[in-house]
């Protein structure tokens, strides 16, 4: 992902980032952690309780090793698609680029179910590409283009749909292009009270 002709880890820090800014959350999760990928652009002193999520335990102790010391971190390693996770809810979600990967399903009941009231949900996903470039870019890791078999794109249609079905109102919304032709979209919904 941070590839130069893919360049996606920086965009998504600073769309995580713009969400920060936006909602000032005293409390955050982010689903699909990874390894902490915008993680030093949230500050301590406004966010106070960051919860973070992830499938693959190896990320989250890389995430665990950078950020421990520095930030209020709570790490849960579990399937969106099919479990919860066991914490009080935030003021703001965070999924970026999750929904193309576990689907819509289990996993946004599971995000829904953590947003406090009047918090918000935040979502990044991945626009068609404006060319021939494959949804899961090409790695040198074989392991990553196993993901391209399990990687759906959502319209953002669909979301803005099925969040104020949830009620949810879409608050915010932006495009950032990529240097190999992706677009991802930003969504911030609020839960209305």
């Amino acid at each position: 992902m941070n590839e130069p002709h893919v360049a996606q880890l920086n965009a998504l820090a600073d769309l995580f980032e713009e969400t920060l800014m936006k909602c000032s959350p005293d409390s955050v999760a982010i689903l699909g952690i990874a390894g902490g990928n915008g993680l030093s652009r949230i500050d301590p002193v406004v966010t106070t309780r960051i919860v973070g999520v992830d499938i693959n335990p190896t990320y989250l102790e890389a995430v665990r090793n950078r950020f421990q010391a520095k930030l209020p971190l709570t790490l849960h390693c579990l399937d969106l698609a099919v479990e919860v996770v066991p914490e009080a809810p935030v003021a703001l979600v965070h999924a970026a680029l999750i929904f193309e990967h576990v689907g819509t399903g289990g996993c946004l009941d599971s995000a829904v179910s953590l947003v406090a009231p009047v918090g918000y949900l935040s979502m990044v996903l991945q626009l068609p590409s404006s060319n021939a470039e494959p949804n899961v870019a090409p790695s040198q890791y074989p392991a990553v283009q196993t993901l391209s078999e399990h990687f759906r794109l959502v319209e953002p249609d669909y979301m803005r749909q099925t969040m104020e079905l949830r009620g949810f109102e879409l608050q915010h919304e932006t495009q950032r292009a990529l240097p190999a032709g992706k677009r991802f979209w930003l969504a911030i919904f609020r839960r209305l009270p």
